[in-house]
């Protein structure tokens, strides 16, 4: 149970972490705000003692005026506000934006980098007031609530401020369910060379020269070698950091003739890399690693698993840029497309070191893998 003081931006309205004391009252409320799809009384006792829920309770004039609930899950960077509840005479104080604000704020101490919810398509206060606090919608669940109404999906990256990004990088989305290698390494040529403007084939043309097989079926992804062997011979100077040797993935492949190929096509990745003289470190890639090759003007692809803006337990790359105090800031090549396949806005966050930490270990042993970059000699 949470009983620290969460927020208080009114002289009459004070927010703070909910207790087992507060049961009939979120009870109440929760019958008051909510025709369908109420939470019972058993669930809101089990959501006040979960370790992965924060439970936030507005008080005005001595009685419970509102509450918000946020959900985390482990080796997340992302945060689910549940539900968000306002009493009905309680209305025109500004309650609503608080609770937000203190669903916000409780994400980014639990290490979050986005906070994400869902909201009944016909409810347009909420929608509106969710609009104006930063959140875009980018997804639509069908028939998700009781009554048959659809939810709209909306998100709202917590960091990092506008200032962090000044000097962003360039932005290339991934066009496939495998490029996100390829996408990525176009984000390191465009940071290092300005001018870089690639045609709609190079994305492939990388991931021809980067390729292994690691899917169990369909096209396969990149690996840490053959990513750096890629970025080597495009006149980039690569480190690889992972934490065992390869070859890697083969755990998701039961053809034996499958892994026959991913194991040849990881070694020669392998000797190429020793042959171009590429560092090597059989160690995951530290917090003063990532720090001080931001602080040298550097960049890093990092493989993630469990960031929500990709398949969870799917390996996936995204291009690290810099950092704003211990957040690291990422741009994320899986970007929400429009009809036409274009990325609908570039996908940038900055994620709190201990999230990321976290969500760039994959699957039961741990792999951990990056590459920093630098520039390479001037032409």
């Amino acid at each position: 149970m949470h009983t620290s003081t969460v927020h208080q931006d009114s002289p009459t309205v004070r927010l703070r972490g909910a207790t087992l004391a507060d049961l009939p009252a979120l009870d109440f409320l929760e019958q008051r705000v909510f025709a369908t799809d109420r939470l019972t009384r058993r669930s809101l006792k089990r959501l006040l003692g979960s370790p992965t829920a924060r439970v936030i309770v507005a008080e005005h004039d001595g009685e419970l005026a509102g509450t918000a609930i946020v959900l985390f899950r482990l080796r997340s960077a992302v945060a689910r506000l549940y539900s968000i509840a306002v009493a009905p005479h309680k209305g025109g104080r500004g309650i609503g934006p608080m609770l937000l604000e203190a669903a916000e704020a409780a994400a980014v101490e639990r290490g979050c980098g986005v906070i994400r919810l869902e909201v009944h398509h016909n409810n347009a206060a909420a929608i509106s007031r969710y609009r104006k606090s930063g959140y875009r919608e980018f997804g639509r669940l069908t028939r998700y609530y009781e009554d048959g109404g659809d939810a709209l999906r909306f998100e709202k990256p917590l960091a990092p401020a506008k200032a962090a990004l000044r000097a962003v990088p360039p932005y290339f989305h991934q066009t496939t369910e495998f490029t996100c290698g390829p996408a990525c390494i176009m984000m390191a040529l465009g940071w290092a060379h300005r001018s870089f403007k690639p045609g709609p084939a190079f994305e492939f043309q990388l991931w021809r020269d980067a390729t292994t097989i690691f899917m169990a079926s369909g096209h396969g992804g990149c690996e840490v070698y053959g990513l750096a062997v890629t970025l080597k011979r495009r006149g980039l100077e690569p480190e690889i950091y992972a934490s065992r040797a390869g070859p890697y993935f083969l755990d998701t492949v039961s053809s034996a003739e499958k892994r026959r190929v991913m194991e040849l096509t990881q070694a020669e990745f392998r000797r190429e890399a020793r042959v171009l003289a590429i560092p090597t470190h059989l160690t995951p890639a530290t917090e003063s690693v990532f720090m001080q090759a931001f602080d040298a003007g550097q960049v890093a692809i990092v493989l993630v698993s469990g960031y929500q803006m990709a398949r969870r337990g799917v390996p996936h790359w995204v291009f690290a840029f810099g950092r704003d105090g211990r957040h690291i800031l990422l741009h994320d090549p899986a970007a929400n497309r429009d009809e036409h396949g274009e990325a609908i806005a570039p996908e940038t966050y900055a994620v709190p070191w201990a999230a990321f930490e976290r969500m760039s270990c994959l699957g039961r042993d741990r792999l951990s893998a990056a590459i920093v970059i630098r520039k390479g000699p001037s032409r």
